[in-house]
């Protein structure tokens, strides 16, 4: 295992009065391990435990020709894999468990008598991965860079006549060219109304002169997630939609500006809420900030108004405000990653920023 990680978690576990706990999430095994394992409705379960003598607990259908640097524990689809848990860990002390345990599991573990008590111990693996290592940045980094070479290359495709599922399918694309494993989201992309639309569900719309176009895009790279937005216009821009994205552009600027140690999520929330609001647009900025990013698009720490969590050197999420009228079919959302630093964050997208008009021939 990651002996740097795993020695993070041990120590949380000790400040907790957390003596053992399960970890079930693919997510934080391989964050440990270093292995993707997926049980699919099987037993997974990587016991630790703050006296050592850890265990994976694993099915032999998920044979591991890797050294994992932790004791395996096989079981049979005849046997009963919590039950053989069971056998290894102390009934008399608390046991945390992650909150993506299957309750089967959990509920045979409590007849067993697993533990003297159960609490939820994923704050635990969650606080530290929102935290990245060296290794991690420049891994956040490099996803990031790619991620800016596909915006430039997506763009011009928003005025060859596709629809919205055909862009969409067109950024797919383009990760693969880019030696992407895929997307790190469903992507966003939006024209006009659909844009006006936070998480507008793709469709087969097309774009038109003096359309908005919304791009949200991502894409997974050596494990790790990019995620931008980009919002540009086919042919012009309107004063109104060049007013809406100037004051969205400086609610970003402002949130960016605010992303440093010793401030509060909600302080980055409220940069660029209290801006947008004060230029009149409060009523149309319908979700929160940010959210942090890794090995998962979303993860835990969000960047909302009330999340009053201290930011720390390390963490990695997104600052996106958006304004969204619908009656005037007018979105935009500007989106970048920050890194943040000992003194303020880096700001993982390196794409422009100003307007940008793709001509369309008209």
């Amino acid at each position: 295992m990651n002996q740097g990680r795993l020695t993070r978690v041990l120590d949380s576990m000790k400040e907790q009065n957390i003596p053992q706990m399960i970890i079930s999430d693919p997510l934080a095994i391989f964050y440990l391990t270093g292995k993707w394992i997926f049980p699919g409705e099987r037993l997974l379960a990587l016991y630790l435990n703050v006296n050592g003598n850890h265990k994976l607990v694993i099915n032999k259908l998920f044979p591991q020709e890797k050294d994992l640097g932790v004791e395996l524990v096989w079981y049979e689809d005849t046997q009963d894999g919590v039950e053989i848990l069971s056998n290894y860990v102390e009934k008399d002390k608390v046991m945390g468990i992650d909150k993506i345990w299957p309750s089967k599991f959990l509920i045979r573990l409590m007849e067993l008598g697993g533990g003297s008590k159960f609490v939820n111990g994923s704050p635990i693996i969650d606080y530290i991965r929102m935290v990245k290592d060296d290794e991690e940045q420049e891994l956040m980094r490099k996803s990031s860079l790619i991620n800016d070479d596909v915006m430039d290359k997506l763009i011009p495709y928003v005025v060859k006549g596709l629809t919205e599922q055909e862009l969409n399918d067109k950024v797919r694309e383009l990760y693969k060219e880019a030696g992407c494993e895929g997307v790190s989201f469903a992507p966003i992309t939006a024209y006009a109304k659909g844009a006006a639309d936070p998480h507008h569900v793709t469709d087969n719309s097309k774009g038109k002169h003096g359309d908005c176009v919304i791009l949200d895009i991502g894409g997974m790279k050596d494990n790790y997630a990019s995620d931008m937005t980009r919002t540009v216009f086919i042919g012009e821009v309107s004063e109104r939609q060049k007013e809406i994205y100037n004051v969205v552009l400086e609610a970003n600027l402002r949130g960016i500006a605010a992303a440093k140690p010793g401030n509060r999520m909600c302080d980055v929330d409220l940069a660029a809420r209290n801006y947008i609001e004060e230029k009149g647009f409060g009523q149309y900025f319908t979700h929160r900030t940010g959210h942090s990013i890794g090995l998962e698009d979303h993860e835990f720490g969000d960047v909302s108004s009330v999340n009053t969590d201290i930011i720390k050197p390390g963490q990695v999420f997104s600052v996106e405000p958006g304004i969204y009228i619908a009656e005037e079919g007018i979105g935009v959302r500007i989106e970048d990653l920050v890194l943040v630093t000992e003194d303020g964050c880096e700001v993982l997208n390196k794409y422009t920023k100003d307007i940008i008009v793709v001509p369309d021939g008209e």
